[in-house]
């Protein structure tokens, strides 16, 4: 969200609370790319929060790398003003709508906005119909109890088949197909009546504005000048200025600085009642005090109950990161705790390596939301970093019965190993009929079972697999993208564990082990990840004085090796003619010196050929579309 600026700066001051009876807050729920933001935008124009000035495409998403990606990344609340009612006898409505993001990996982002909302916009794409994400978004606002405002987007294309779409939609949320909303967020089409649909369906906030202040906080960001700023969707009772507040979880107070709400820029307010989503600023500086899920109450009149809160995302995909330079390392800390403010699904904790030095743990909910935080890292504090190869967890029992859980290669126990258990998805996928077979043909590859499959129209397919999740989180989804020429759709949520055959195969350079690039995979992959990375390494490792064998190693058995060859300088130029002994003894005087340097060097691995060979195949080719 952007800066929050002082209430010397704002452009006015708004009076105390809306009734809740004229307030309705929703979200709009979507797959990726099915025009959310712009839909968002032309709300903005209508209600006239946006002047046509200050007017851009993709107006909530603040931040350069999504509107780089065209993609939302962060939840953005919004207030708009909107009168609806019979001719003549309009009431003017306060609208809080949250735009939120539609990729998979950003799913919590979603379930924190459901929380904070009475009803949803479903929007789906008029020409390309409902999505694997349109459907896992639907059934966690049903679980949320919301309620579900079909609508169909995107009628002014030429490929659009509205009527076909809105019977599928019909069909999925229980309704009549002349029931779903048609409208074009490009043109605006449609939208005033999904605004007065909106205000008619959602209902009114419900809660006690006589009790003791409770406000949800749903996400925070941290501002350089005013310290923590907290974003709260108000249950009960009313928050005013100079108030001092409790937090519920940690018992901090503070005074309640300046609170106000977001008309897309921040505008103070004397009070927030029942029902509003505002900001709060108390001018704390220590990140730790603002909890995404925390309960905010006044600290006089304390709430007996704190509100239900989230529960706590569960990391699926662990990588390292560590500065390149080592003395970044005390910034890299800061800077994870400052992002972890805006992004609440970040888990991390300190590690170190042989290779690398000090660093991080990170837990990520998945390939992307690992790429996202390791650019926002460097863009946002400027630092340079190495992410090693992503891995799950593992749980692994020994023969004598211990369990360890395995969250990087380098914990792998050594020993006897009765047993290797690793996390499964249950993975959904729709698709065109025709790419059935591409599809189960990648999926046997993977490890994956067929649960089932189900046509939800003559040419639409949802197949239903399990999968482990170490197979998909490098490139499933682009070899899923390319063998359906981009019109497959993925889902997926962890269902559990299962037992596999799974092996460490280990790096050696000149016979020692090199930690960072150890890596945990099944039995029948691993010789072919031992020629990989040998192959890849002998390429990136620059040639030594001495000859160096580059082995990969399950245990103690070799299974693949390549070896640099040593810079040999010519010994013979000086011998023209004479007897082969001569240059024989030449040679045999290099090759003694040769093996006397092989005890006493070391092998050197630049920090390029470290991240190179640490980053994934697909973090590679993006390097080098860049170059």
């Amino acid at each position: 969200m952007s800066p929050i600026p002082s209430a010397a700066q704002s452009q006015r001051i708004q009076p105390a609370a809306t009734p809740p009876e004229l307030i309705r807050n929703f979200c709009i729920i979507a797959h990726i790319d099915h025009g959310k933001s712009t839909l968002a935008d032309r709300m903005l124009q209508l209600t006239g929060v946006v002047d046509e000035r200050a007017a851009r495409a993709q107006y909530l998403d603040r931040m350069d790398i999504e509107r780089e990606r065209g993609i939302t990344i962060k939840s953005q609340a919004v207030r708009m003003p909107w009168a609806a009612g019979p001719e003549g006898a309009q009431q003017p409505y306060a609208l809080n709508m949250i735009d939120t993001p539609g990729h998979v990996d950003f799913t919590y982002e979603v379930s924190r906005s459901l929380a904070a909302c009475e009803g949803a916009v479903l929007l789906v794409d008029a020409a390309q119909g409902i999505e694997a994400q349109t459907l896992a978004n639907l059934y966690l606002a049903m679980e949320n109890d919301l309620t579900i405002i079909p609508v169909l987007n995107k009628i002014d294309l030429p490929a659009a088949q509205p009527e076909k779409y809105a019977e599928e939609i019909a069909g999925l949320v229980g309704g009549e197909p002349e029931d779903v909303l048609k409208v074009s967020g490009k043109t605006g089409e449609g939208v005033e009546a999904l605004l007065d649909r909106i205000v008619e369906l959602v209902p009114a906030p419900v809660g006690r504005a006589d009790a003791p202040a409770r406000a949800m906080i749903f996400d925070s960001v941290y501002d350089t000048y005013r310290g923590v700023v907290t974003y709260v969707r108000v249950v009960d009772g009313q928050l005013t200025p100079r108030d001092r507040i409790a937090m519920m979880s940690t018992r901090a107070t503070h005074e309640l600085l300046e609170l106000g709400v977001i008309s897309p820029e921040a505008i103070p307010t004397k009070g927030l009642g029942v029902g509003e989503v505002g900001y709060l600023i108390t001018g704390v500086k220590d990140v730790r005090q603002s909890k995404v899920g925390d309960t905010v109450t006044d600290s006089a009149k304390p709430a007996e109950e704190p509100l239900g809160g989230y529960s706590d995302p569960k990391p699926m995909v662990f990588s390292g990161l560590y500065p390149i330079d080592g003395s970044d390392y005390p910034v890299l800390r800061d800077a994870l705790d400052k992002l972890k403010l805006n992004d609440a699904a970040l888990m991390y904790e300190p590690e170190t390596s042989v290779a690398l030095g000090f660093g991080f743990r990170v837990g990520y909910l998945g390939l992307l939301h690992l790429e996202i935080v390791r650019e926002r890292l460097e863009r946002e504090f400027d630092l340079d970093l190495i992410s090693t190869a992503p891995n799950v967890i593992y749980d692994v029992t020994m023969e004598d019965g211990e369990t360890v859980v395995v969250t990087n290669p380098s914990e792998f126990p050594g020993g006897k190993i009765r047993e290797v258990r690793e996390p499964v998805v249950r993975a959904t996928i729709l698709a065109p009929s025709e790419h059935i077979g591409a599809i189960m043909e990648l999926c046997q590859s993977r490890r994956g079972d067929l649960l089932g499959m189900d046509y939800l129209s003559a040419d639409r397919v949802e197949m239903r697999y399990t999968l482990p999740l170490a197979e998909i989180v490098f490139d499933f989804f682009d070899q899923l993208k390319s063998r359906t020429r981009g019109y497959a759709s993925l889902d997926y949520e962890v269902s559990g564990d299962q037992a596999a055959a799974l092996v460490k195969v280990d790096i050696l350079l000149q016979g020692e082990q090199v930690d960072a690039f150890s890596a945990i995979v099944h039995k029948d992959k691993a010789y072919a990840y031992g020629v990989m990375m040998t192959a890849k390494l002998k390429e990136l490792i620059p040639r030594q004085q001495f000859e160096v064998p580059i082995q990969a190693a399950v245990g103690s058995r070799v299974i693949a090796r390549e070896t640099i060859r040593a810079i040999r300088k010519d010994v013979l130029a000086k011998c023209y003619g004479g007897d082969i002994s001569r240059k024989r003894k030449l040679l045999e005087k290099q090759k003694e010196g040769k093996k006397r340097m092989k005890t006493i060097g070391r092998v050197d691995v630049p920090q390029e050929a470290f991240i190179a060979a640490l980053s994934s195949e697909q973090s590679d080719a993006k390097d080098k579309a860049k170059k």
